[in-house]
């Protein structure tokens, strides 16, 4: 032992482990493209409604390029067709882009063959905008289940790698609560990757973002997310949406008092806490954390 390290009792020790890396990622939708709000909007009037997806695609654009972090753009072939220079932004950047679909219909709203189209022409129309393969695949609202597993077949014959289209959760709109809760191959060469969950008192517990991550304190997704890396040793999937940084957005009429209140609460704390979540944690895009990791 040199003398220094005897002098002041300290032992060698190994150099600290890097923090894992964790996959951001971001469903490019407007606040009007909502599934919860499908019965108070009708898609033949999307084109009549103030988009502003775009200037906050932006704004999270540039916390990505202050932080340092890249992510993952699950983004709608609508969205793509309006705004292709938006899409081209975030490939530019270095991020990566990936389908949410072209209409964001729910899986179990439509038919084998209405799926399959849908995915393919969003696919389509992202690479072609984009000039990159699209190689990741998340369903709206996380509509696929035990109901329709068929689509999973859908998704890997479209030419999808992976897919982020379950949370294994219990809740009133989606969830699959005895899913996996970490990536499994879920077909030959398919690959899922479910949203973070944290798993206490024999269930599964949200901690991949969306609404659970403005309506509960900051402090509940930090020590979720530490524990997931830590004790289960794993990265995490974390998701949200650009409309919740955007709490002057128009406001829909119709919803009812729960809708409303899962979608509008805590807008104005949104951007403060992605940017203590870039802070926290190491991020960047899901197919170098999970495809490259399983390759």
């Amino acid at each position: 032992m040199n003398t220094l390290t005897a002098s002041h009792g300290l032992a060698r020790s190994a150099a600290p482990a890097t923090p894992m890396v964790n996959a951001l990622s971001i469903d490019v939708e407007d606040y009007f493209q909502v599934s919860a709000f499908a019965p108070h909007v009708r898609r033949d009037d999307w084109d009549a409604m103030e988009c502003r997806v775009e200037r906050n695609i932006d704004r999270i654009l540039e916390l990505l390029s202050d932080a340092g972090a890249k992510a993952t753009f699950f983004t709608l072939g609508w969205v793509a067709e309006r705004y292709p220079e938006l899409v081209r932004r975030i490939a530019d950047g270095g991020h990566e882009l990936a389908s949410h679909g072209f209409a964001h219909q729910r899986a179990t709203e439509q038919s084998a063959d209405e799926f399959r189209a849908d995915i393919a022409l969003a696919k389509a129309i992202l690479e072609d905008i984009g000039g990159r393969e699209v190689r990741g695949y998340r369903a709206p609202s996380f509509s696929i289940g035990k109901t329709n597993p068929w689509a999973f077949d859908a998704i890997s014959e479209a030419g999808y790698r992976y897919s982020s289209s379950l949370y294994p959760i219990r809740h009133d709109h989606y969830g699959v609560p005895d899913a996996p809760r970490f990536a499994h191959e879920v077909r030959p060469g398919l690959l899922e990757v479910p949203a973070a969950t944290v798993r206490l008192f024999s269930a599964n517990w949200p901690a991949g973002g969306g609404g659970y991550f403005r309506l509960l304190p900051y402090a509940v997704s930090r020590w979720s997310l530490r524990r997931i890396n830590a004790r289960d040793g794993r990265p995490a999937m974390f998701y949200f949406h650009p409309w919740e940084l955007d709490p002057e957005q128009p406001r829909i009429d119709g919803p009812g008092l729960k809708t409303r209140f899962r979608h509008y609460l805590n807008l104005h704390r949104m951007a403060p806490r992605i940017a203590c979540l870039l802070r926290d944690f190491r991020w960047d895009r899901a197919d170098r954390v999970f495809l490259d990791a399983a390759a």
